[in-house]
């Protein structure tokens, strides 16, 4: 059986040294780059903050955690100076109280600033795997930037550990481009997100995965928010994979033959990544796997390259958004908190890439739900991200705003219909005082409509097409004027029995507003059109004082006419209608209008019909059961009406 330092034996005997006579070789006053995240050469890191003749050093990391043991120590802060270029959560508190200095770049572009010396590097301190037969080492866990770091540094540590795994892809560097080779097993750092809210990120991550096609390709951020959603797409089929880190959440999906990257148009069959944060059991994973394709950030996140692939989802999440769409990421106030990072590299990579789009996935509040995280302007010092012409989705526990293409009014009410309840009406308040929306505008609703979600379903029309149905929100107010325009003037005159030539913008606001999903309902269908959605039908019932019975009534769009619409409406309408204690519906129909009197008495053969001048009055009356499967359903994300829209 082999040693685990064999290696040693083919390797010249003067690279091979201790930590503490490698890390000796450092000069005073040198720049020095050490390796990122959970690949960082911890035990090298150790022994130069150690050896107290080193002295006036400057150092360069992107994610850093053992320096996180040396903030409290004075001493350690007169000899070296901190430059990071993403801060990590152990390195916070000292972030803010000014110990460290942060350097806002892209993930993308820090290589280059390496190699054109922009920044220059004396010393590299990189941890790497055990040469194989042929003299190259694996960067594993860490090639992000690491690999361009090391390449300009003058002088290249590397502690050589047989638990760092060896990652497919271009992560390799030859033994002759180390100067030092310091063996040291230990374990890897691991990094294993805790999630203390789950219920909220359950209901993020419900959205999301709305969002999810099959076959579509993911890059998804670290964290909390996006651990979760990942498992959420665990009944999602050929997903393909372009993202910054490869997590734990990841593998339950390789296993189940979610992830297959079968279907990516650059680099088919391979998860691309440029680093790895997760614990022992990932680390085991990665190892040697041929499924991954590892490489530096100025290739993995590029967004030229990142745009090759066909349908990028990117996901990322943000500390806050404002009502115009401008996403912060890196600062609380004048307090940096994280970093740049990869947001906007691969926000605009998703832009350009066909079919492709970018979600921002964040709770609604912070701090225990005292404050929102949908604010009517970013915190005072905080750093835009992402800038609003780049926004595409929103996602909250509370729903899916699309800010895309869409105007500042339009924004202030799909991000206020997104906010948690408490913060609804100020959002609107606001945005009145900045003159973003007209004084008149309704505040969506203060109440939490998770309810709703059960209403959601898909139905095939008879060409073939999927028609999305949902209740009317707030944000359908254009869509649902550009519906009534689109209408020829005779559908108009059977759904209103006049004339109705105009509809202003009071007159859709008035309708969503006297919608209040019990005993007033109106259900929306959407069919795809040109990488967006529009309204083709509309079915609404209302119900007046206690009676028992509600007023049905529908719109269909002319061309989806025949189709089956009708039908279909009046059957999840009924369901919701008898959860809200309805037991029958009446319709006013014009006596012309022979197609919809066909849709109630085939739904309804005992219908009682009272004819007046020009019109029939239609009486009917519920099943005393309802049939099997037409309920509203009473679980999340889980009712009968159909598969989530």
């Amino acid at each position: 059986m082999k040693s685990e330092y064999e290696w040693m034996n083919n390797c010249p005997a003067r690279k091979i040294a201790s930590a503490r006579d490698a890390v000796s070789e450092i000069r005073q006053g040198s720049r020095v780059f050490i390796g990122s995240g959970c690949g960082e050469p911890q035990h090298l890191v150790r022994a130069m903050a150690a050896n107290p003749d080193i002295q006036d050093i400057l150092i360069y990391q992107m994610l850093s955690y053992t320096l996180a043991e040396y903030m409290d120590d004075p001493s350690f802060l007169e000899r070296f100076s901190i430059k990071l270029f993403f801060i990590s959560a152990t390195m916070r508190k000292a972030a803010f109280e000014g110990k460290i200095d942060y350097v806002p770049a892209y993930l993308s572009e820090i290589p280059h600033l390496f190699d054109s010396g922009q920044i220059g590097l004396d010393a590299a301190l990189i941890q790497v795997s055990p040469p194989d037969r042929f003299g190259f080492c694996s960067l594993g866990v860490s090639v992000d930037v690491t690999s361009a770091g090391c390449r300009n540094a003058r002088m290249v540590i590397a502690q050589v550990n047989p638990r760092m795994p060896r990652t497919a892809g271009n992560s390799f560097v030859h033994v002759d481009e180390i100067d030092w080779l310091v063996p040291h097993e230990a374990p890897l750092i691991e990094a294993v997100p805790d999630i203390p809210d789950r219920e909220v990120a359950l209901r993020i991550a419900y959205y999301v995965s709305d969002l999810v096609e099959d076959g579509a390709t993911l890059q998804v951020g670290f964290g909390r928010i996006p651990h979760v959603i990942l498992e959420s797409l665990h009944n999602k089929n050929d997903l393909g994979i372009h993202t910054q880190v490869i997590t734990d959440a990841f593998v339950p999906l390789f296993e189940r033959g979610v992830i297959t990257n079968k279907k990516k148009t650059l680099l088919p069959d391979r998860a691309v990544a440029s680093l790895c944060m997760g614990s022992h059991a990932l680390y085991e994973y990665v190892d040697n796997n041929p499924r991954f394709y590892f490489r530096s950030s100025d290739y993995v996140n590029n967004p030229a390259v990142v745009a090759r692939n066909d349908n990028l989802i990117s996901i990322s999440s943000a500390l806050e958004v404002d009502i115009t769409g401008q996403v912060c990421a890196d600062s609380v106030g004048h307090l940096f908190y994280s970093g740049i990072g990869d947001q906007a590299n691969f926000i605009r990579g998703a832009a350009m890439s066909r079919g492709g789009f970018s979600i921002i996935a964040l709770p609604s509040t912070a701090k225990n739900g005292t404050i929102s995280r949908i604010v009517p302007n970013l915190s005072e010092g905080a750093g835009v991200a992402t800038l609003r012409g780049d926004i595409n989705f929103v996602v909250t526990e509370h729903g899916i705003a699309q800010l895309r293409g869409k105007s500042i009014y339009q924004r202030v009410v799909e991000l206020s219909q997104i906010a948690h309840p408490d913060f609804r009406e100020h959002l609107i308040e606001s945005a009145k005082t900045f003159h973003y929306i007209f004084a008149d505008q309704l505040a969506p609703r203060a109440e939490d409509l998770l309810f709703l979600e059960r209403y959601k379903s898909r139905f095939t029309l008879k060409d073939g097409r999927r028609m999305s149905i949902r209740p009317i929100m707030p944000t359908d107010e254009f869509g649902y004027r550009n519906f009534f325009y689109s209408l020829r003037e005779e559908t108009v005159y059977y759904r209103f029995f006049r004339r109705v030539r105009l509809f202003p913008r009071e007159m859709a606001q008035n309708h969503w507003a006297a919608v209040d999903y019990r005993r007033n309902m109106s259900l929306i269908g959407l069919v795809r059109f040109r990488g967006h959605k529009e309204i083709v039908a509309i079915g609404t019932y209302l119900g007046e004082g206690d009676d028992e019975r509600a007023e049905v009534a529908f719109v269909v769009r002319e061309d989806f006419q025949g189709m089956g619409i009708g039908s279909h409406f009046l059957k999840i309408l009924e369901g919701i209608a008898r959860e809200n204690g309805y037991r029958g519906f009446t319709a006013t129909v014009l006596l012309e209008n022979r197609s919809m009197i066909r849709v109630f008495k085939k739904r309804y053969p005992d219908a009682r019909t009272e004819f007046r001048e020009e019109s029939a009055e239609i009486v009917m009356d519920f099943a005393e059961e309802a049939p099997s499967g037409e309920s509203g359903g009473d679980e999340y994300g889980g009712g009968t009406t159909g598969k989530p829209a």
